[in-house]
């Protein structure tokens, strides 16, 4: 058969028709695509104009004694919260230009690094006092912009925002919220997402002022308006270890953490991260749940062993509670609280390496997910690299605790520490930071000793009436869900009550705070809580301190910044 060959016309007009073909398309999607992103654009833009929404950057321009400065801003926190429930930083200034000589320090993290129970008080506040007394010529900002409850997902919009303010360095201390903050499977907070993407994605548009506009809208339809109730508000938001919603959890985690180093480094500055220590001794499981498929026979006579082993624990017969609590372990080793029991009796027993397996592995299995958990460790362990420095500050505890196990020695419950634990961790932080220091500042040393804790907690005037203050504040946290469902929860309170009664001279309490202005006058948190000292007393003199402890002009001055959380 012969093969008739395509004619010239035919042949020059096939390319032609697939070049119409793909200008055609190209028409088609950028119709599609362009036409609906420039409509949004320009919402966008009309709503800015009209004053619909706030920003949501980190900061806001304003002024420091009349000189022009970043200071927090409030509404950071709306793409992360419902409204009704924003938590908000401590307030800060950000002085616009940068003084030669000054060594800049961003502090990120959640309600630890916050300073939780008081951030008076906090890690950040102790490393700044230790900056200062090795370092005397070099001015440290110690800037905390740390906001309780949430995760890494908010922390990458932050840096993104601060490296524009001249950073040196970033310490961040997180961990405790990945599951329960924002996006995290276990949150009341926002609509839980396992892709990276679209996470990212909702941030962004709850951001913009549309986002806003959407969000507001669809509040107006809603009944009641959320309020903050702490931690109780997800008692009913339990996962397994073994849930598959964690496996996103730890990938996202790793994702976020690298992406903010890499975004610091770009800028030029280091960054410090550091391990999540817990109280694995002294702070039973908030919620357990038994193992998936598990039978009712077996539930019974999981219940009748461990019923049996209690009563045996608690007339101190620990080996034979042991032995009945691990058969109940071989029905059901997903048990959090179980493993809590089988801790305590290894303990009291003497097997305190056997104890601290259990005892770590009951903060991995509870269910209501306020600690980090081993595997959230190891992804921050992993993060070492050029320009990073990893401090270990669950190892550093550990080793400060009886038989390495840290309990309510350093914790004042699940993973806010006492002054010895925050002391501990702000020294861990301030080793690895020394070393990190460039040479010409580390030149300027005027001791070679780190400032002890007594010497850190009278810089900062933490007096006895102060204590007793911090320990009432937890001892009301300690009095509410999740801990008042833990199986401890009654030797908990007791010792908290013992810390929280007493009396502090009030002269003396004063001559310590005077002492401390003395020494470091600029210091507005010493002036916040020395008027709150005098307020009872001397409401004239305490007027006139808390006006020095405006963290910026035009700052309200009767603004409790202690409830800022």
């Amino acid at each position: 058969m012969t093969t008739v060959p395509a004619s010239p016309q035919i042949t020059k007009a096939v390319p032609a028709l697939r070049r119409s073909r793909w200008r055609r398309w190209l028409a088609i999607s950028a119709t599609t695509i362009l036409a609906p992103v420039l409509l949004l654009a320009l919402a966008e833009l009309v709503l800015r104009v009209c004053g619909v929404g706030t920003p949501t950057g980190v900061t806001r321009p304003c002024a420091d004694q009349g000189r022009p400065a970043y200071c927090d801003n409030p509404s950071f926190a709306a793409p992360f919260f419902p409204e009704g429930m924003f938590r908000t930083p401590r307030p800060y200034a950000i002085p616009a230009t940068k003084q030669p000589g000054t060594y800049r320090i961003f502090v990120l993290g959640e309600s630890v690094a916050w300073g939780d129970p008081d951030p008076t008080y906090g890690f950040a506040r102790y490393l700044e006092v230790m900056l200062r007394q090795r370092y005397p010529q070099t001015k440290f900002e110690v800037i905390n912009t740390s906001i309780t409850a949430l995760n890494s997902h908010a922390f990458l919009p932050m840096v993104k925002d601060l490296v524009h303010y001249q950073p040196d360095l970033f310490v961040i201390y997180t961990g405790n919220t990945e599951v329960v903050g924002p996006f995290g499977p276990g949150t009341v907070l926002t609509p839980w997402d396992l892709s990276l993407p679209t996470i990212r994605a909702r941030i962004f548009f709850n951001s913009t002022r549309l986002g806003q506009l959407v969000g507001k809208v669809s509040r107006a339809s809603q009944k009641n308006t959320p309020e903050w109730r702490g931690m109780e508000m997800f008692l009913d938001r339990q996962v397994r270890a073994d849930s598959p919603q964690m496996r996103p959890v730890y990938e996202n985690f790793a994702a976020n953490l690298r992406d903010i180093v890499a975004v610091a480094r770009r800028s030029g500055a280091q960054v410090l991260i550091s391990t999540v220590a817990t109280n694995l001794k002294d702070c039973a499981p908030f919620a357990s749940l038994h193992r998936e498929g598990i039978r009712e026979d077996e539930l019974h006579s999981w219940e009748g062993l461990v019923q049996r082993g209690a009563d045996l624990e608690s007339a101190g017969s620990y080996a034979e509670a042991l032995k009945l609590y691990l058969s109940a372990a071989e029905i059901d080793p997903q048990y959090a609280e179980l493993q809590f029991r089988i801790a305590r009796s290894l303990w009291a027993l003497g097997d305190f390496a056997g104890a601290r397996e259990r005892f770590v592995r009951a903060q991995d299995l509870d269910t209501l997910r306020f600690r980090a958990d081993s595997r959230l460790n190891e992804i921050i362990r992993a993060q070492s690299g050029s320009g990073v420095s990893v401090v270990d500050g669950a190892a550093v505890l550990a080793g400060e605790s009886p038989h390495e196990v840290p309990g309510s020695e350093l914790f004042y419950e699940h993973v806010h520490m006492n002054p010895r634990g925050t002391y501990l961790l702000a020294r861990a932080y301030f080793l690895q930071l020394d070393s990190m220091l460039p040479a010409e500042l580390r030149r300027g040393a005027a001791s070679a000793d780190v400032a002890s804790q007594e010497d850190c907690e009278r810089l900062l005037a933490f007096t006895p009436y102060d204590r007793l203050r911090v320990a009432g504040l937890v001892l009301a946290k300690l009095e509410r869900p999740p801990f008042t469902n833990q199986l401890n929860h009654s030797e908990e309170v007791l010792r908290m009550k013992s810390q929280a009664q007493g009396s502090a001279d009030y002269a003396e309490t004063v001559a310590e705070y005077q002492r401390a202005i003395m020494q470091n006058p600029q210091d507005r948190l010493l002036h916040l809580n020395y008027g709150f000292l005098l307020h009872r007393y001397d409401p004239a003199a305490a007027d006139q301190e808390l006006r020095l402890a405006l963290p910026y002009d035009n700052a309200p001055v009767l603004c409790n910044w202690r409830k800022f959380d």
